[in-house]
This record gives structure tokens, sequence and C-alpha cells, in this order.
């Protein structure tokens, strides 16, 4: 006798934005990774410090180390000219500040994928509508970014989430990514990219395919973190990320003096 009865697709879940406490957030790498294993049904997550890659490489190592139910993924939000841009799949440095069409090409030639997050957004540094009408106009396609964040459960997500996700159906076509932008472990999850199977390789081919969506779930209240917590953060993000952006642009031109 054979079995008929037909197979089930699973859909997993994956936060392709999380910040730890070697960049702006609150919590360091081996309380994320514990956390998402406890109290989340993640099956992929990805650390992206703003523009630093050591954060997900220290991520990345203890998630070998342990035995997580879950995958990972490294990767940074890089601070390019025209704003911010998801590096996924990236293991080593990135300049930042340069223009948008050569970090995303960068991204591409360092093996990872492009990810616009909270597009066109007023509240953060974020990459405009002209800007990315721009290089997706280009001939080249090594400069147009994979995917456009639709699902973002931050202030700045929310206010152009819904306008991210209309202009990607009537003209961009990329695929459509929710994460977190979290920077404290109770946000984790709160947004997530929903995809066709369960590990990292099924999420990146599904990017590529721009075969997913961006989910919100919802995210705890001003109440649940308290202002002094949210405070500490704002004071932790105005001093740490500044100074990393200002240090790389600070160490190319001493090399260039060098030579």
């Amino acid at each position: 006798m054979t079995d008929d009865t037909p197979s089930v697709t699973r859909f997993g879940q994956a936060d392709l934005q999380i910040h730890t406490a070697h960049g702006d957030g609150m919590a360091d790498a081996r309380a994320l990774l514990d956390h998402v294993e406890q109290y989340t049904d993640l099956d992929v997550l990805a650390v992206t410090d703003h523009d630093d890659v050591e954060g997900a490489l220290r991520a990345q190592e203890l998630h070998a180390q342990g035995n997580y139910r879950f995958e990972f993924v490294p990767g940074i939000e890089l601070t390019t000219r025209s704003g911010h841009l998801l590096a996924l799949w990236i293991d080593e440095p990135l300049p930042s500040l340069r223009p948008l069409e050569e970090s995303v090409a960068a991204v591409h030639r360092a093996g990872g994928l492009a990810v616009v997050p909270h597009p066109f957004s007023w509240l953060t540094r974020s990459i405009g509508q002209r800007a990315l009408e721009r290089v997706l106009a280009s001939e080249d396609p090594a400069v147009h970014p994979d995917g456009i964040e639709v699902a973002n459960p931050t202030l700045a997500g929310r206010v152009t989430g819904a306008k991210a996700s209309r202009l990607n159906a009537e003209r961009y076509g990329l695929a459509e990514t929710g994460g977190s932008d979290a920077h404290f472990l109770e946000h984790v999850g709160s947004a997530t990219t929903q995809f066709e199977g369960t590990t990292a390789a099924d999420l990146r081919r599904a990017i590529e395919q721009r075969r997913c969506s961006g989910v919100t779930h919802g995210a705890p209240g001003l109440r649940t973190l308290g202002v002094r917590r949210l405070a500490e953060q704002q004071v932790r993000g105005l001093a740490v990320t500044p100074r990393k952006v200002v240090g790389e642009r600070w160490r190319r031109l001493r090399e260039v003096a060098r030579r």
C-alpha cells in the first residue's frame, strides 16, 4: 500500500534585522541566541549591527558551538550615502558611506544579498524612493537590491510600510521581507520573513526567487520596556553608531594619505 496523504509544506520564519550589544543593541550575542532558542519559534535569524560585522561573527561563532535548533545568517546594516542597507550572508567588513550602487554591488561581490530596510522613512536614515528607483533603472543587475522590507514594527518602519508594499507590487517586484529591527530581546521576532522551508539555504532561495513575505506580529510597548531602558538605548545608539561610521571613513582617509 502507498501513503496517499498529501505532504504539508512547512513555512519557516526568519528575523532579518537584529542588533546586539556589540553595536547599539542592549543584549550580547549569547543572550540573544539563548532568548531565540527558549522564547521564539524562529527558524533563522540574522544579526545586522550598524556598519560592523564583528557582532555577527561573534554570534555566528557562539551559534556554531551551541546546539541551537535555528539557523544563523551573519550580516551588517550598512550606511550608504542614500540610507541604510541590509547586507545579509556577509562575513567580512564592507565600507560605509559609499554610493548606493557601489554598496549593493559590494554586497553581491562578497556573496551576499542586499535588502532595503524601513524604505522611504523620514524617521531614520532610509533609502528614499528616488534613490531606489534610480538603481533599479540601471542596466547593471549587480546594483539592484534583492529585497525590500515591508514589515518592520518600529515607528520608522510602520509609517511607510504600506507605501513600500504598494510600490513593490506595482513597480519593483523585489522580494518582500520582514525584520524586527530589535534592539531589545523583547522585540526579537516581532516581524519576520515567511518562506517555504526552514533552513537558511531555503530562506536565501526564497529571497532570490522573490517567494517570501514580510509579516508583522506586534511588539511590546513603552510600558513593557520602560522609559529608562529606551533612553539608555537611544544614548547608546548616539554614541556607538556614529563612531563606527566616522571611524571607518577616517581609516580610509589615512590609508589614502599613506599612498
